[in-house]
């Protein structure tokens, strides 16, 4: 008996070719993610000069204005140009009704103007719900039954997204998940003169367990009081649905949305393809605290190289179709890029 292997055809296809060397991976690499495309979540504080660390977040701080801008404006020299600014409010101001997101001279509104004073060209994006401002830690006012309040709660919005325009911001972004918000808010930009402002809707904002360092940054958690609902799952989506995005999306589409956002990123790829593939608006998504945090404790356990890992997570948020990222390693990716291009 014959035991030689025959001779097999040689493949005439070999995609290896593609991949002998770093210069030729670099001609043919079909995602490139570059700083620009990136969005640098800030977390505000009240005061002068306070810097204090997020110990869920490593590397992230809530910052006083004054070191925000300056935070800003180190991002910018690394060619990150976008910030979503997010108050993180005193006890003292917070109210059933969330009455200080109405304050003119709120956290929000002072650091817009300061930012854009003090550097013109960066891309102010503010956060449109109440929950950073609400003693209930819900996104929209609660009934006295513990219903969270759609139409009541849209009323509010839409005055909160014309004061960030007064105060100089590019980009509102409604993360609250209110039915009909979008359509409030671009009816109320316009009324007001505003009509230039853009609006980045969290269209697919999902009901997530990624979401814990977040609500330590801002004690914006839901609180456990009777007839306060335990959790955001009347208005947040079901992690287990896809095609409701798409229903979103349409919705967010005709009512006026400039960018549509899928929150979060990687748990969720498959959102992020499939809204790519339904409209021609921007896509944006949000590399979420739970994403980042999880690499930065496998990093400093070892465990993961944290850099690499960082990297590779972010660029598959690009390849599945966003076209901007939110994420809390901007400046890491931005310094690594400047690096690797030098």
């Amino acid at each position: 008996m014959n035991s030689k292997t025959p001779d097999l055809p040689r493949p005439l296809r070999r995609p290896r070719r593609l991949r002998r060397s770093a210069a030729i991976r670099g001609l043919v690499r079909e995602t490139r993610l570059t700083p620009d495309r990136l969005v640098l979540p800030i977390f505000l504080i009240d005061g002068e000069n306070r810097d204090e660390p997020i110990d869920a977040m490593p590397g992230r701080s809530r910052l006083s204005i004054d070191n925000a801008i300056n935070e800003c404006r180190r991002a910018i020299e690394l060619g990150v140009c976008a910030f979503d600014v997010f108050q993180a409010t005193d006890a003292s101001l917070k109210t059933p009704e969330g009455k200080e997101a109405l304050n003119p001279q709120n956290l929000t509104c002072r650091a817009v103007r300061a930012i854009k004073k003090a550097l013109p060209q960066a891309c102010c994006i503010t956060d449109i719900a109440l929950d950073p401002y609400s003693s209930m830690g819900h996104d929209g006012l609660i009934s006295p039954t513990g219903v969270v309040l759609n139409d009541e709660t849209v009323d509010i919005l839409a005055k909160m997204a014309v004061l960030h325009a007064e105060a100089g911001a590019d980009i509102v972004s409604p993360s609250d998940m209110m039915d009909g918000r979008v359509r409030a808010i671009r009816t109320a930009l316009d009324a007001a003169g505003h009509q230039d402002v853009a609006i980045l809707s969290y269209t697919a904002k999902y009901a997530s367990a990624f979401y814990g360092p977040f609500r330590e940054a801002l004690d914006s958690a839901p609180v456990d009081l009777p007839n306060v609902p335990k959790d955001k799952k009347t208005y947040q989506m079901d992690p287990a649905n896809t095609r409701e995005a798409s229903i979103e999306a349409r919705l967010d589409v005709e009512e006026g949305a400039d960018i549509l956002m899928v929150k979060p990123g990687l748990p969720y790829l498959d959102v992020i393809a499939r809204l790519r593939a339904e409209t021609d608006l921007p896509i944006a998504a949000y590399h979420v605290s739970g994403e980042y945090a999880m690499i930065k404790a496998a990093g400093k356990m070892g465990w993961l190289d944290e850099d690499a890992c960082m990297r590779e997570s972010l660029t598959a948020i690009a390849r599945a179709g966003a076209d901007v990222i939110f994420t809390y390693a901007a400046l890491d990716y931005a310094q690594w890029w400047h690096e690797s291009s030098a």
